[in-house]
């Protein structure tokens, strides 16, 4: 099986499985998932010729840079939402409100962790330790306002909710560059030095950032040019591609600085859409191009989990890593969301329910997880942050609808079910 009968056949079963959520009214992020792991190559995909793991150059493993293309997009998607006006408008109460608790569910997850390795030792290095703290920072709000939507919800704490999520995924992309750059440096079983631990991790996310500003600026002077949207939509890929790309040579030769696809595209976002006021109409016509991109992400990611491990030796270490990851990452975030509310001063119900809403996991937490899974030095540790995230995710992302709308009906938010 050639690499466009790959794709053809992961867009196929994930249009399947939408249909399906919609059946059960769950995510179809739940469906894509789950769909990529029994039609991967760890299930049924060994007895479909070309997905065996025995032949990676004409499986789905040949197709992984598409995964690597759609961080691009949702990384510029976040970077989108960073309006100037926005910003202001929201003040520094969200941002207060969305450090606590992405920052709340960081370090949770690791000191929950470091408790965990004490028992479990080289079984879990610090090295993965920081992974799952800067993971664990992000939230995927479409569960949530899915939620919104279907009952209608109005009140305090929805209007605090839509902000923090913006705000929220670009606190984890920052808090990865920075913990997983350390991760790597520990993990290579190489000597360490200052130069290691802060200013190459420090190098990598300002350079990143510079580039994708650039980038940012280029596309800006280049809708002088260029007038139609077509022509300003290719563009954009285009300033997308040459991220991505550059970021995949980084990886493939070992350049002593990374390049993170995810903040220069965030990067490229931001700067765009303050620099051009006219942004909006170009965003659209970008928005109408990426479902294919993002149900390919999940379906890929989903049959990259090598369920195997849940039957090695290594599967209590897995379960034990996961249960804790759920835990005290929920945990995390509700404290956050309720201190940085109280600090601010915000609605009783805010402080009370808003930690709720923000437990599900999805898009940008298994695009860090695929990340580290690619570029991980150890192999068997790269599997094991790829299967806790995508074990919690499937969690989050059941359970994660039910609690939100069990808190906005506390929270008298939900007054009529629909």
């Amino acid at each position: 099986m050639n690499q466009i009968l790959c794709i053809a056949l992961a867009l196929f079963v994930g249009l399947l499985s939408s249909r399906l959520m919609k059946l059960i009214r769950l995510p179809n992020v739940t469906g894509y998932l789950l769909s990529g792991i029994l039609f991967g190559p760890f299930v049924l995909g060994k007895y479909i010729g070309g997905w065996s793991i025995d032949n990676p150059e004409t499986s789905i493993n040949a197709i992984k840079w598409i995964s690597e293309i759609a961080l691009g997009f949702i990384a510029f998607t976040i970077g989108c939402s960073f309006r100037k006006e926005a910003i202001q408008h929201v003040g520094k109460r969200v941002v207060i409100i969305t450090l606590f608790e992405a920052l709340g569910g960081s370090i949770l997850v690791i000191g929950g962790l470091f408790v965990a390795h004490i028992f479990l030792k080289d079984q879990l290095p610090i090295s993965l330790i920081l992974t799952f703290g800067a993971i664990a920072s992000a939230t995927a709000p479409a569960a949530t306002l899915m939620v919104i939507r279907q009952y209608k919800a109005k009140g305090p704490v929805v209007d605090t909710l839509i902000p923090v999520v913006a705000f929220d995924d670009a606190v984890a992309l920052i808090a990865f560059a920075i913990l997983f750059s350390i991760a790597k440096t520990l993990s290579g079983n190489a000597s360490l030095s200052v130069m290691d631990i802060l200013v190459w991790p420090l190098v990598e996310i300002f350079g990143s950032l510079a580039l994708g500003a650039l980038l940012g600026l280029g596309i800006s002077l280049g809708f002088r040019f260029f007038k139609s949207r077509a022509n300003r939509s290719i563009l954009i890929i285009c300033a997308i591609f040459i991220v991505v790309g550059l970021s995949m040579l980084a990886k493939t030769y070992g350049w002593k600085v990374s390049i993170s696809s995810l903040l220069a595209c965030m990067m490229i976002g931001a700067i765009f859409v303050n620099f051009r006021e006219d942004a909006s109409r170009t965003i659209e016509r970008i928005d109408g191009i990426t479902p294919p991109l993002y149900m390919l992400f999940f379906v890929i990611s989903g049959a990259s989990l090598d369920i195997t491990i849940f039957a090695s030796k290594g599967a209590l270490t897995l379960v034990i890593i996961a249960l804790v990851y759920v835990i005290f990452r929920c945990v995390g975030k509700w404290l956050g969301a309720f201190f940085g509310s109280k600090t601010t001063h915000a609605d009783p119900t805010v402080q009370k329910y808003l930690g709720f809403t923000l437990f599900p996991q999805a898009g940008v937490a298994i695009g860090l997880a695929t990340t580290a899974n690619q570029t991980f030095p150890d192999a068997t540790q790269a599997s094991l942050v790829l299967a806790v995230i995508l074990t919690s995710t499937i969690i989050y992302e059941l359970a994660g609808p039910v609690i939100t709308k069990i808190a906005l009906k506390k929270a008298g938010e939900i007054t009529e079910e629909s």
